[in-house]
């Protein structure tokens, strides 16, 4: 890690669709989960599971529940579209979140989409009102903050940094008033906002307190940026650490997120990574972000262990 002290930002923060059954609307037994493997090793991280990983088996929010606790996972980071359609098909929101606090999670991040960032003034009207809705939601769940990726505007190029710096402290004060913290989250296929010192810009020039950057193992390599930038930044930079891997081929450019993979199943050089968070005392949740189709078609539960197994791994190789 550089000699340096880690770069401060303004304020005091640092650089910063199956039918759902009867179950999912909330009437499912209470769970008796099984007990937590012992999770060695994880230090300041939080391991955290990212229901994306077993998207594709289309089990809704309760089966992800119980499938995240299960495998061991202590954090969870479900997406608001499972958290709507759960609510539309009679869940209640303060049972969801009763039923996440008796299975041992914590929600330290969502998945949502609305356009903060796109200059036609109505449509990031519509997206900020978007977004209040979303923050809302979460926080009825026990939910602390939410991804802000670049929805709306990845084929643009011409949106100034300084404008989005002023839309990204607009998003900030909405999840203000709703306790929530937006975010910026960076898609490394994005003409906006796809590398990483385009996001520690944008937190900086907001010139809020709680400005915070979402990275992603393969966003990180998919728009070119170093993981040499991480050691850089401050521990307030970073709540919620996005970690899978990526192999060989195809080419950096030509990588989808449906190329990414278990964590130390690629060339992700995450020991490293997760040593350089350590030694800059970064306490971060390890977010389990999958969206390969292969684990999309096997056992939930045996794909959420798997991953735990593969991230708990990993974590403890970085000590030595």
């Amino acid at each position: 890690m550089l000699g340096a002290a880690p770069i401060a930002l303004a304020g005091g923060g640092l650089l910063a669709n199956a039918q759902t059954s009867r179950t999912e609307a909330g009437q499912a037994e209470p769970i008796q989960p099984e007990p937590k493997p012992q999770a060695r090793g994880t230090g300041r991280f939080v391991l955290g599971f990212n229901t994306s990983t077993i998207r594709g088996q289309n089990l809704g929010i309760v089966r992800e529940i119980d499938i995240a606790s299960q495998a061991g996972f202590t954090g969870l980071e479900p997406w608001v579209g499972e958290i709507e359609t759960y609510q539309q098909n009679g869940g209640s929101l303060p049972d969801l979140k009763k039923r996440i606090e008796d299975a041992g999670l914590k929600v330290e991040s969502a998945i949502g989409f609305f356009d903060w960032v796109v200059d036609d003034d109505k449509q990031r009207k519509n997206g900020m009102e978007a977004a209040k809705k979303s923050m809302n939601l979460v926080r009825q769940i026990g939910g602390i903050r939410i991804a802000a990726p670049p929805v709306g505007a990845t084929k643009q190029n011409d949106i100034r940094l300084s404008r989005i710096a002023e839309r990204y402290r607009m998003l900030l004060e909405i999840g203000d008033q709703a306790g929530v913290v937006p975010q910026v989250e960076i898609w490394g296929f994005s003409k906006t906002l796809g590398r990483l010192s385009e996001a520690a810009y944008v937190a900086i020039e907001s010139g809020h307190p709680k400005a915070c950057i979402l990275p992603d193992v393969y966003h990180l390599h998919r728009g070119g940026s170093s993981f040499s930038g991480i050691p850089l930044l401050g521990p307030s930079s970073i709540h919620v650490f996005h970690v899978n891997d990526y192999p060989a081929n195809p080419p950096r450019q030509d990588l989808t997120d449906a190329d990414r993979v278990f964590p130390g199943d690629g060339i992700a050089p995450l020991p490293k990574l997760l040593e350089d968070l350590r030694e800059g005392n970064f306490q971060v949740m390890l977010s389990l972000e999958l969206f390969h189709r292969e684990y999309w078609k096997q056992d939930p539960l045996e794909v959420a262990r798997a991953g735990y197994k593969k991230l708990l791994a990993v974590v403890e190789r970085s000590e030595h």
